[in-house]
């Protein structure tokens, strides 16, 4: 199977390529050079914002499946429209988790659950870029499969706002802020159990026209996440727990994310996925991850890397609540 990647050495995207390779695909990636690139994968340097550049990186070459990891706006899945029909049997977009109905009126989540963010325009976009594509295949039989990932980890990355910056706040005695009371329950996944999940889907042709969320089957609640972090960094914090909306207000750039997604409960069905891909089946406890992703940020500190900017935020909302309270 002949696979491209737009993208291809995200956090996501990358444990997929290994995957991919592992499995004896034929894999291709277009993207600016900027990343490592997976020993095997053939790379197409090209920035996607440049349309000749990229007609020029991959002139007449056709692919079983090509995989928009990084397609942010509806102009740019257009493009992808006119660059790949006829020229793929299956085009993945992948979308955000974040799409769906903000506040969620039921539990569990499921591909039927509205989607409707009216906070976040990332997530905005994302829906935007959906219609687009699932117009396209039902007016040009375009072969588009829309992927939704939630929040999805891997051991360089520890998946709270700021990443690091929370756990150096953390080892300098700073407040840590938990949004809401800490008391919503949430997702994690690690990109290897996506990964399962995701390959899955590639070159498979039922799933054409289809839409698919792919997390974990673990939840969580915020302060059992925040606990989490802090005993593998064998630390004992001061969290503080502040409404989210409190936090939007004081810091619109961090709050953005919150008000539009995780201020709220996600508890998802992972049911279709489970019935198109039955080897896709999470593995990775969040417990268990959380101690890896510590592990590699303690072998070396040039990984620890600090917002100075988010910290800063982070210490003005939390001087505006105390002085409120």
């Amino acid at each position: 199977m002949k696979v491209l990647f737009i993208g291809g050495t995200g956090v996501i995207s990358s444990a997929c390529s290994e995957l991919a390779l592992q499995q004896g695909i034929e894999l291709h990636l277009l993207n600016r050079g900027n990343g490592t690139t997976p020993v095997g994968a053939h790379l197409h340097v090209a920035d996607m914002n440049n349309h000749d550049q990229v007609k020029k990186a991959i002139h007449n070459l056709t692919f079983d499946v090509v995989v928009e990891w990084v397609g942010f706006t509806a102009d740019q899945v257009k493009f992808d429209i006119e660059l790949f029909q006829g020229k793929t049997k299956q085009y993945i977009f992948i979308s955000s988790a974040s799409a769906y109905q903000k506040p969620p009126e039921r539990f569990p989540i499921t591909e039927s659950t509205p989607l409707n963010n009216p906070f976040w325009k990332y997530s905005q976009d994302k829906i935007n870029c959906e219609r687009v594509l699932m117009e396209a295949f039902e007016k040009a039989q375009f072969p588009v499969t829309i992927v939704r990932p939630s929040h999805t980890y891997n051991k360089k990355f520890i998946p709270v706002p700021g990443r690091y910056t929370v756990v150096d706040r953390m080892k300098k005695g700073k407040k840590v802020i938990v949004h809401g009371d800490g008391t919503s329950l949430w997702t994690l996944t690690h990109s290897k159990d996506f990964a399962t999940g995701f390959n899955g889907l590639l070159g498979l042709p039922d799933a054409v026209g289809e839409d698919f969320h792919i997390t974990s089957d673990q939840w969580l609640s915020w302060n059992r996440i925040f606990h989490l972090i802090a005993k593998a960094a064998g630390l004992e914090p001061d969290f503080i727990r502040i409404p989210s909306e409190f936090i939007a207000r004081h810091a619109p750039d961090f709050g953005a994310g919150l008000m539009g997604d995780k201020a709220y409960s996600a508890i998802f069905d992972n049911s279709k996925i489970k019935l198109f891909v039955p080897d896709f089946n999470p593995k990775i406890p969040f417990e268990q991850g959380v101690i890896e992703s510590m592990a590699w940020h303690n072998e070396d500190p040039t990984r620890c890397t600090v917002s100075k900017t988010l910290s800063d935020a982070m210490d003005t909302v939390v001087a505006a609540y105390l002085a409120k309270n």
